[in-house]
């Protein structure tokens, strides 16, 4: 595969990125925090420990050295908040396979965990049948080499054969970032629709009280109130105790269709999960807020 990067390609993908994230915030704080960050990696070396220890399912030791190619997709994973939310290897592992068929395999992906508790990540790892090769980093050697930002958006990155940063952001957590992902590795540009505009019924649900283990569901709507068929692209969740379910691909103006929001529960107590609905409207998502609690 072959590498041609320009001053200025690399000038238009950091506004094109920054652009991205922009709509994701509504303060002009945000804005140029995010603008900060993501010239500052645009570009920068991603650094290595040495003889890191790569596992399946953290118990079986495998001969897994971090390849030299053309590209390659760094993921890391701290250990703040919630790790099966932060993993979502059911997602990696679908993004995982279409980069194998568009590249005929030639992206390697390099996954560190920063992590003390071993038994969580070995059962979340088993449970969803990731058999790629990890590294589980306690002492956290990955991190100090390179400062990683503390958001989890901004944990993941495409590196060329240098290990420089081209691409910032997680592709299965951000369908935009996906699509700067796959224009770099296999020059895909997403199909240009006109923009209509959507409405959903509402920007917050609640589910209430929730057993524990049980699935609770709600109901989205959303109204197509511009003048150009919705085309929706795809709907990603904050964790993958969410799922989203639909059985339609569009909306015609003045129509509006349901999505059914699942949520299994897990740990008693509060909780509060978000879901981000792309298409072509203006913003290119929407994203929409649950809450509820699990019964102690």
């Amino acid at each position: 595969m072959e590498i041609k990067h320009s001053v200025v390609y690399g000038l238009i993908k950091i506004s094109f990125i920054c652009l991205l994230f922009f709509v994701m915030s509504c303060q002009k704080n945000d804005r140029a925090k995010v603008e900060t960050l993501v010239n500052e990696w645009n570009n920068k070396e991603i650094r290595f420990p040495e003889n890191p220890v790569f596992t399946r399912f953290v118990t079986d030791t495998v001969p897994y050295r971090i390849p030299k190619s053309d590209y390659k997709v760094v993921v890391f994973v701290d250990s703040v908040g919630c790790i099966s939310c932060k993993l979502q290897l059911p997602n990696w592992k679908k993004f995982m396979h279409e980069v194998d068929s568009l590249c005929d395999g030639d992206v390697p992906f390099v996954f560190f965990f920063q992590s003390n508790n071993v038994r969580e990540l070995r059962y979340i790892l088993r449970r969803d049948g990731f058999s790629h090769p990890v590294c589980i980093d306690t002492k956290d050697r990955f991190n100090k080499l390179n400062r990683f930002p503390g958001e989890m958006m901004f944990q993941t990155f495409l590196v060329d054969s240098a290990n420089r940063v081209k691409v910032i952001g997680n592709p299965v957590l951000n369908l935009s970032v996906k699509e700067l992902y796959l224009k770099e590795l296999a020059g895909i540009k997403p199909h240009s629709l006109p923009v209509t505009t959507v409405l959903p019924d509402s920007m917050e649900y609640h589910y209430g009280t929730v057993d524990g283990n049980e699935t609770a569901s709600k109901k989205v709507v959303l109204r197509n109130t511009g003048k150009e068929t919705f085309r929706i692209k795809g709907v990603t969740t904050s964790c993958d105790c969410m799922t989203v379910e639909y059985k339609w691909d569009e909306i015609r103006p003045g129509e509006s269709a349901v999505l059914t929001v699942n949520y299994k529960a897990e740990e008693p107590g509060d909780f509060w999960r978000t879901i981000t609905v792309y298409g072509n409207i203006p913003e290119k998502s929407v994203t929409l807020d649950f809450w509820g609690t699990v019964r102690k």
